[in-house]
């Protein structure tokens, strides 16, 4: 435990709620941090930007073979400990329909059927029950390894004092996720690490379970299998929609370290958001390699030592009046500063695909892309136009209700569609088809309604 006299109550509130003594100590690490003011920021001028990384995209074909042979060695983690509440659901967002009836969850585990490896979620407390009912449909995913572990919990802290927050009104609210830079100390935790290391995994792929395109990737698998790196990231092309995500950078002797919004001091905000500077963004796709991992934690007395991320809120975060606290996070994919030779590759915008908002829903329930026989979902090869875009209005369209209710018959046609932006309450009639530019603006009180068959555009 720690040695601050402070933590003493936290340790004690995290001993009652049964948390392990290894998770106890990392939360003690980043406590010791912030009461020393360390702030956990990354100035502009302490890194470098990278210029080039290897691009999956021109990788030879060999890679393909060297993966199919890893692939008995490989795992599937799925961060799932999340719940859609920007998009008004009170249950584990992959648990909502996506395409023909199938849930985020059903994908993945088609997806991991068909290729043969093993799915591993990482739950929270709020999404564990729920996401393990709905795989009793699948018994082929039942084997040695556990389908889940769980994430830890931690104490939100009091800004006036460093105190543990106190929010009678509803307890749980005085605690939070330490982020999914916890996967880690989970996965040794709570044992996963050594049943893959036992059954004799020695890689796992692991994403979120909301980005539809981190799927498995025998020529990405091989490149990383034969290489034998610790670690290793996909990146993308920033784009300005990119410009708050975190981006890769390194630091003067070249080791590749992550940068989070979060982490930037205000005065390099610009640098920050600079994406001819700054070219890659984190997917949050990342390669593991288990004895790798398993090694620098013991190395490191299992605290992985990832940067933290402060972040400061109130205790009930729909009440601002609230007590203002602290959360203390960690990402994941700063792990790609911790371990040496530690690697990152470029990889096509196709895998990252995620639906963050009720926008991305409506995009991908559309015909603009396609569920594969392999449970891919992908552009529509049908489509020659660029990417699709989509805007709706938040007052409208926020919610997953709200977006049911004003596409009752589905989704319009879009694989003719550029750009669609819907400002003010529309309703749409079955069989609308959208081409080119399409931009619908109600302003007055009363809604539209798209009759059926329109063609608009």
């Amino acid at each position: 435990m720690s040695n601050h006299p402070d933590f003493t109550p936290f340790a004690q509130r995290m001993q009652a709620e049964g948390l392990p003594n290894i998770f106890i100590d990392t939360f003690a690490f980043y406590y010791a941090q912030l009461v020393t003011g360390q702030t956990g920021m990354i100035p502009e001028n302490g890194i470098e930007a990278v210029t080039a990384v290897p691009d999956t995209e021109t990788f030879p074909l060999r890679f393909m073979d060297v993966g199919a042979q890893a692939l008995a060695q490989t795992a599937v983690i799925k961060l799932n400990g999340g719940l859609g509440t920007s998009m008004g659901l009170q249950k584990a967002k992959s648990l909502l329909p996506v395409r023909d009836g199938l849930s985020f969850l059903d994908i993945i585990a088609r997806q991991t059927i068909v290729t043969n490896v093993p799915l591993i979620l990482m739950n929270s407390f709020v999404t564990n029950a729920d996401s393990l009912a709905l795989l009793e449909k699948y018994p082929q995913l039942q084997n040695e390894i556990p389908l889940s572990f769980m994430q830890h919990k931690e104490p939100k802290i009091n800004q006036a004092d460093f105190s543990p927050a106190i929010w009678p009104e509803n307890p749980n609210l005085e605690w939070c996720p330490p982020g999914h830079g916890d996967i880690y100390t989970a996965l040794v935790s709570n044992g996963t690490l050594d049943a893959l290391l036992a059954a004799g995994y020695e890689y796992a792929f692991v994403s979120n379970a909301d980005n539809l395109g981190a799927v498995m990737d025998k020529v990405i698998l091989g490149y990383f299998a034969e290489n034998q790196f610790p670690f290793m990231m996909e990146v993308a092309d920033r784009t300005t929609m990119d410009k708050k995500g975190g981006h890769l950078a390194q630091q003067p002797d070249g080791q590749l370290i992550l940068r989070e919004l979060a982490q930037c001091p205000p005065a390099d905000m610009d640098t920050f958001q600079d994406i001819s500077l700054h070219k890659y963004f984190n997917t949050n796709n990342l390669w593991l390699n288990l004895p790798a991992l398993k090694r620098v934690m013991q190395k490191r007395h299992y605290k992985l030592g990832l940067p933290m991320i402060v972040n400061a809120k109130t205790v009930d975060p729909r009440d601002r009046h609230s007590t203002p606290v602290y959360q203390l996070e960690t990402a994941m994919g700063a792990a790609v500063g911790v371990f040496p030779g530690a690697q990152a590759v470029r990889v096509p915008r196709t895998r990252f695909a995620p639906v963050k908002k009720s926008l991305d829903l409506l995009a991908v329930r559309s015909d603009a892309y396609v569920l594969t026989d392999d449970f891919h979902i992908l552009p529509n090869p049908e489509r020659t136009l660029p990417t699709l875009v989509v805007e709706l209005d938040d007052r409208y369209y926020k919610l997953v209700d709200q977006l049911a209710e004003r596409f009752p018959n589905g989704i319009p046609s879009l694989i003719e569609c550029t750009y669609l932006s819907i400002q003010g309450d529309v309703k749409f009639g079955r069989d609308v088809v959208c081409r080119g530019e399409v931009i619908l603006k109600n302003e007055g009180d009363t809604q539209m309604v798209i009759p059926d068959g329109a063609i608009l555009g």
